[in-house]
């Protein structure tokens, strides 16, 4: 599948703020199975600097500086993403829950996807006896690891109302998980302390699902956003598999990776500081157009 991605941020401050010090992480970082191409970044008011570092686990970095006053903020990217036409499947020689859990606490190395990096608690996802204790009914010690996982996915997606109020970007994992109610963030932190429980890896992975329109309706452009999901690592043969516990899945070809890290604080598409105090308001467009569409579109 190839898709050409355009995403809008806009910022709006209630007064002026000066010395602005942005992090944005909106260029897709390397990933298995997806190519990116033809990457680009805008940023108005133009900044001082502009510069991009890789992080400490998949998620590349951008570093705006903007020193003039500003009363809102305007961020551009935009690529074309290759996605393998493959989904993983559920298979009975998949290691089991407890094998995987060994295997994590054994496997070399401290890279960025390193098991070891996902095991323990993490800033937006502290340990929580009333997770573990939840859980153990789908991760078994005995049960196939992917079809554990992806049977825990499924009792979120069915035990747990999507409601874009009840929550906001801040709202700690106990109160999500006490009031059942939340979206694709709360659900995959929910889901990452549920599989860390069992002393599974699980991280964060941001970036971009596919939507399609009703049946005979069209496409509508800018109406997407954002999406979050979990990978679990599934030993070293398999690697690192998605969870989408917000659309039931296993994550496929409609899921491209921006960035991979312990929980949203690792991947948060932008934050910063700067000089004022006043409220802020965003608003986000992103249109996930496939290859069909685009290339009709150029030859018009």
């Amino acid at each position: 599948m190839i898709y050409r991605v355009n995403h809008v941020s806009r910022i709006h401050y209630g007064a002026t703020i000066g010395n602005a010090r942005f992090n944005v992480r909106l260029q897709p970082c390397h990933w298995p199975g997806q190519v990116i191409e033809g990457f680009g970044l805008t940023v108005s008011p133009s900044p001082r600097s502009l510069s991009t570092r890789a992080g400490p686990f998949p998620v590349n970095v951008t570093r705006v500086v903007i020193d003039e006053p500003l009363d809102a903020l305007e961020i551009r990217s935009q690529f074309i993403a290759t996605i393998d036409d493959t989904r993983p499947e559920i298979l009975p020689s998949d290691p089991t829950v407890a094998a995987v859990a060994a295997e994590a606490i054994a496997f070399p190395g401290l890279g960025g996807t390193a098991p070891a990096n996902f095991l323990f608690p993490s800033p937006r996802v502290p340990a929580l006896p009333d997770i573990a204790a939840w859980t153990a009914a789908w991760l078994t010690q005995d049960r196939p690891v992917l079809e554990a996982g992806f049977a825990l996915c499924c009792a979120i997606t069915d035990g747990f109302r999507y409601d874009s109020a009840a929550t906001d970007a801040d709202t700690p994992l106990a109160q999500a998980f006490a009031i059942r109610r939340g979206v694709c963030q709360d659900f995959a932190h929910i889901l990452i302390g549920a599989l860390r429980s069992a002393g599974l890896p699980a991280g964060y992975a941001s970036g971009y699902l596919r939507t399609l329109p009703p049946p005979g309706q069209p496409r509508l452009a800018g109406v997407d956003a954002m999406h979050a999901w979990v990978m679990l690592w599934c030993g070293p043969q398999r690697g690192w598999i998605g969870l989408d516990p917000t659309n039931r899945c296993i994550t496929g070809p409609d899921h491209i990776v921006i960035a991979f890290g312990r929980d949203y604080s690792d991947v948060a598409p932008i934050d910063g500081v700067f000089m004022g105090k006043t409220a802020q308001s965003l608003d986000t467009s992103v249109d996930v157009s496939p290859h069909s569409e685009w290339a009709a579109e150029s030859a018009s």
